[in-house]
């Protein structure tokens, strides 16, 4: 009797609870999630259908649109151009972006001679440098890439300088104790220990960067998804416009997605706001 008794405290207990627990959050969570989701739906298609005129998009005519939207070579021919874009952006962006924000998180010197321009050139809307960007490199992809870059490349910067200067410091002095050299202790401490910093800025700067792009074809008049919205709803094709945005839209949800799954993969000891959420 003793020896049962012992067996079955001795046995892993709460482990069996936390799979209903964490289910019920989840699905706790969702459903508010999509009842508010069909309500602005269905309010979208009241108001339309009683007081905008026929040729305003309704989310009834936007879902039919999709399924011939997505199969015409001319959306899938601005889907490319513009994914594309953003993704050379955005590469040219996380490596120039990470390369200034070790220096200014590591030297203060550098710090103080960049980061007050950095923090101006942050708050700058990206639609008064387009004018700037149509003239240094015309009505061209070149100025679409400027504009990503310059909506994109602060986010990372800032991040990865704050990420560089809270290293702790006893891996700095047990990297030194090593008699690491400077280039390897950026590279093998300093560097880990701002990825997720570094990712937080990815999430920042890839929405950033898709809105660069939409608005570069919007005012360069430069073929992608943002000139298929503006051309569209210009010509009172509503339906197709809204099939863009809905994409865009799925472009953001896609990117946190992304950077949640890749931080819970590559980087287990760290976890953002306790997943809470």
């Amino acid at each position: 009797m003793v020896d049962s008794t012992i067996t079955a405290s001795s046995a892993p207990v709460g482990k069996a609870p936390a799979t209903p627990r964490v289910a019920a959050g989840r699905t706790g969570s969702f459903v508010p999630r999509l009842m508010t989701g069909l309500a602005i739906v269905l309010v979208w298609e009241i108001v339309v259908r009683a007081f905008a005129p026929a040729y305003v998009a309704k989310p009834s005519t936007v879902l039919l649109a999709i399924p011939r939207v997505i199969v015409e070579p001319a959306f899938l021919q601005a889907l490319g151009q513009t994914v594309t874009a953003v993704a050379e952006g955005l590469a040219i962006t996380i490596v120039a972006g990470t390369l200034i924000g070790l220096a200014m998180g590591r030297s203060s010197i550098v710090d103080r001679m960049i980061r007050v321009y950095i923090n101006g050139f942050n708050a700058l809307p990206m639609i008064v440098v387009l004018p700037l960007f149509s003239l240094w490199f015309g009505y061209s992809s070149s100025a679409r890439i400027a504009t990503i870059i310059f909506a994109a490349i602060f986010a990372i910067t800032m991040n990865v300088a704050d990420g560089a200067r809270s290293v702790p410091r006893e891996y700095l002095e047990v990297s030194r104790s090593f008699r690491s050299g400077r280039l390897r202790m950026l590279i093998d401490i300093v560097l880990p220990a701002s990825m997720p910093y570094l990712l937080a800025g990815f999430r920042l700067a890839a929405g950033r960067a898709l809105i660069g792009a939409v608005v570069a074809e919007f005012f360069l008049s430069v073929g992608g998804l943002g000139y298929y919205i503006l051309y569209n709803s210009r010509s009172y094709h509503h339906d197709e416009a809204f099939v863009g945005v809905l994409l865009l839209a799925g472009f953001g949800v896609g990117f946190e997605l992304l950077v949640n799954w890749a931080t819970q993969r590559f980087m287990p000891w760290y976890r953002r706001d306790d997943k809470t959420n």
